[in-house]
């Protein structure tokens, strides 16, 4: 995974995501697990695990999702979007059968939300000067199937107005203006050229997989006839 995110954010956005996402998510995992033990009186939630990278590599789950989402995996048949909403459903289903495994989804949600929450407030573009990416097909309503959309929605415009202090029926009604013009992040084109190179980057990186396989396999029949 980041072979393909770090191309594309650049090595020093990259590292800052790797370190903001696991700061951030052990924080909310401690906090989390202070209040249930405070709620529940059962000491082995002050024993839960809050640091560790399953936070980071959930995160950039979400990072695949923006620069890619429309990407079909060849094995699992999916498009790159639903990456993380699969990753944290079979992550509590395993939950139910294997409880030391639950010790470790609290790590796994919290990692998807700050990084999501992430790239869509906090992610610095100088490029377009602005920060965070605000297109609808980046919303926190995308991580659900269509039908629980219209659901999501309202819930998640509360903490839309918390980061922005504006809410989400005013801003799609503006269509995400400032000044009468246009933000760079709700431009069609450039979403769709942040996709396009994660695609190219996604493609470079197989083929060179690909020819890597094909130079291992040629050597191994070289190394073979000359052994006979």
């Amino acid at each position: 995974m980041g072979k393909l995110l770090e191309p594309i954010w650049g090595s020093k956005e990259f590292l800052k995501f790797i370190f903001v996402i696991n700061f951030l998510t052990s924080v909310c995992v401690f906090v989390t697990a202070i209040a249930l033990y405070y709620v529940t009186q059962q000491e082995n939630y002050l024993y839960m695990p809050i640091a560790g990278f399953h936070g980071v590599l959930a995160g950039f789950l979400v990072g695949i999702k923006q620069i890619v989402p429309d990407q079909e995996l060849p094995l699992l048949k999916i498009k790159a979007k639903w990456l993380p909403s699969l990753m944290l459903l079979l992550s509590i289903a395993i939950s139910f059968f294997t409880p030391d495994s639950a010790t470790y989804l609290p790590t796994l949600i919290f990692g998807t939300y700050m990084g999501w929450i992430y790239l869509r407030y906090m992610q610095r573009k100088p490029e377009l000067k602005h920060r965070g990416d605000p297109s609808e097909d980046f919303a926190f309503s995308t991580f659900f199937p269509e039908f629980l959309r219209p659901i999501i929605d309202p819930i998640a415009s509360i903490f839309h107005r918390m980061l922005c202090g504006k809410s989400e029926a005013s801003t799609d009604a503006q269509g995400y203006t400032l000044g009468g013009a246009s933000l760079p992040g709700s431009d069609p084109i450039e979403a769709s050229r942040r996709r396009e190179r994660g695609a190219r980057a996604l493609e470079e990186r197989l083929a060179t997989e690909k020819l890597a396989a094909a130079q291992n396999s040629q050597e191994s029949q070289i190394d073979g006839a000359d052994n006979v």
